[in-house]
């Protein structure tokens, strides 16, 4: 089984600030006790509260949606879309549902936007290792070598008409481990839009969207909490104050295998067929879309905290917090002025 990642992604503290110049002109009516649920959905815990007054059945609306995506997008499942592609590897084309054919799309995006750092493709090598599942190994250099030469994206055949994907080489296999909480999440914040939600928290165990804001601030913003990625679960190296912004954290600590005392995490890099190796112990990025989270989230892991920084800045839509294994804590340039640092074990890098 996938060890949980609960609480390992962010914490999600209802102490939100009250912003300067705020109007009262909100009618909706918040509880200070939410309407909440947890499932153990994915391999993971999904947890999801809901804050509006009279909305507790859209609760269950809102786990349907997970259930029905993550059967067609997950490849844990041999009915789902992603394992029958895999299946039909090298053999013929597979016709997909819409919402799976719509995420291969923006996975192929981000795989030729970053040239392959990221790479949805790279299934052949995930399952070799099988890291957070109980029959994880250390393969051998062989089996890697054969492996990365059935991970180049570019042989992915999309047909816009039948909505059908072939995979040409038999031996290629997609993995959207990397991108599809996030999807997933954000197709629940859309369901939740349409059915009036102003103020809730959908938490997919590392991919965290909140909506709105906390009911005892008025539903103006939340305070979340980045978790220490070498402390106890529950711990927090700071905080930021977020509304409507999604919360994405990859990290060493998330799952690993151990072989000969040296540990292996579940983050991996296409040009080497091993786990990324650098200075990062955790990377959580704040963005308006969780699939872009989530997909940046591991991007920029693999590019490590230089070279991250430089793309995030790059950027106008999406910040950082990046956390080193020698206890550094560095931050994008639009996150400065939204971070406190709590955790005395760290040290701010101020740049």
């Amino acid at each position: 089984m996938k060890e949980s990642k609960r609480l390992l992604g962010v914490l999600v503290v209802m102490l939100g600030l009250v912003l300067a110049g705020c109007s009262n002109e909100k009618e909706v009516e918040l509880r200070k006790q939410a309407y909440e649920d947890t499932e153990f959905l994915m391999g993971t815990y999904v947890s999801l509260r809901i804050y509006n007054e009279g909305k507790e059945d859209v609760l269950e609306d809102g786990f349907n949606v997970v259930r029905e995506l993550a059967d067609k997008i997950t490849g844990e499942t041999v009915e789902s879309d992603i394992s029958k592609i895999n299946a039909a590897a090298g053999d013929h084309a597979v016709v997909v549902s819409e919402p799976v054919y719509e995420l291969l799309k923006i996975a192929d995006s981000y795989s030729d936007e970053m040239d392959g750092q990221f790479n949805y493709a790279i299934g052949s090598i995930t399952n070799l290792w099988r890291i957070g599942f109980d029959d994880a190994r250390k393969p051998s250099q062989e089996e890697i070598d054969q492996a990365l030469l059935a991970i180049d994206f570019t042989e992915v055949t999309f047909n816009d008409e039948e909505q059908s994907v072939y995979l040409p080489n038999e031996a290629m296999a997609l993995d959207l481990g990397a991108i599809a909480k996030g999807y997933i999440a954000d197709q629940v914040r859309d369901l939740f839009e349409e059915e009036g939600i102003t103020s809730a928290i959908i938490d997919l165990d590392g991919n965290v969207f909140v909506m709105g804001g906390s009911p005892s601030r008025d539903g103006e913003v939340w305070r979340v909490g980045i978790q220490d990625p070498l402390g106890v679960r529950g711990s927090s190296v700071g905080s930021t104050v977020q509304s409507d912004r999604s919360i994405v954290t990859s990290g060493i600590y998330e799952r690993y295998l151990e072989v000969d005392g040296q540990l292996y995490h579940h983050l991996m890099d296409p040009k080497t067929g091993y786990p990324f190796d650098n200075e990062i112990a955790g990377v959580s990025i704040i963005s308006e879309d969780s699939v872009d989270g989530d997909t940046l989230s591991t991007l920029v892991f693999g590019l490590g905290v230089e070279a991250g920084l430089d793309y995030i800045n790059s950027r106008d839509d999406v910040d950082a917090v990046f956390i080193t294994k020698d206890n550094k804590v560095y931050l994008s340039e639009g996150i400065k002025n939204n971070f406190e640092l709590t955790n005395q074990s760290y040290t701010l890098v101020e740049e």
